[in-house]
């Protein structure tokens, strides 16, 4: 027997493939079916048969890259959530290092307030060196003052270490989003290329 020319179209319609040649594949396989069973010699059929073969193994191997590429596009879902949720964590740790460098700039502020209190109280403190108990205020005022002093350079010291460490989280963080952005454009690119190549390689 032989299919009507509108049921081969209706065929058609109902194979939507992904832009591979799935639906040529089909009806050529549905061509050389109707060849087959119109064929009518044995060398005849043979051909045809052997056609049909080839044209099942084609659909089957697009429909194994097909599904690897579905895996792989799963794959990579999962290392992009894992990748943004470590990019929020990090933005997370970032806030919470820029929260502990302010309150040590709040505590560098009162310690250099403080120290200018001390330089005045010394300034006045100089002008009545007759005056014993005076004297041993002034010193004792000094040694806190040095205090303050060692103090106030441990906090600079923490807050330049937390700047760099800030940078180098941002740098970070900058990297990884250029590291998502090129990693799109490559497998774009990828796709791509393989559309052109299997476009190219059509009979």
């Amino acid at each position: 027997g032989s299919f009507s020319s509108d049921e081969v179209i209706r065929k058609r319609l109902l194979i939507d493939g992904d832009g591979a040649g799935d639906d040529r594949r089909i009806n050529l396989l549905v061509k050389s079916f109707i060849k087959w069973c119109n064929s009518g010699s044995q060398e005849e059929g043979y051909f045809q048969y052997q056609r049909m073969l080839s044209t099942l193994s084609q659909c089957e191997f697009s429909m194994g890259k097909t599904l690897l590429v579905y895996d792989m596009n799963l794959r990579e879902m999962e290392n992009y959530e894992k990748i943004y949720k470590d990019i929020e964590n990090s933005i997370a740790a970032a806030h919470e290092k820029i929260s502990e460098c302010k309150k040590q700039i709040l505590q560098a502020k009162r310690i250099r307030k403080n120290r200018q209190e001390y330089d005045a109280l010394a300034k006045v403190i100089q002008h009545h060196p007759d005056r014993h108990e005076t004297l041993k205020q002034l010193e004792a005022l000094g040694k806190e003052l040095q205090h303050l002093s060692h103090i106030k350079e441990n906090v600079e010291d923490k807050l330049e270490l937390r700047r760099k460490q800030f940078h180098v989280l941002l740098s970070t963080i900058h990297e990884l989003q250029q590291t998502l952005e090129n990693d799109e454009k490559l497998s774009e690119a990828e796709e791509s290329q393989e559309t052109q190549m299997e476009t190219e390689t059509k009979p």
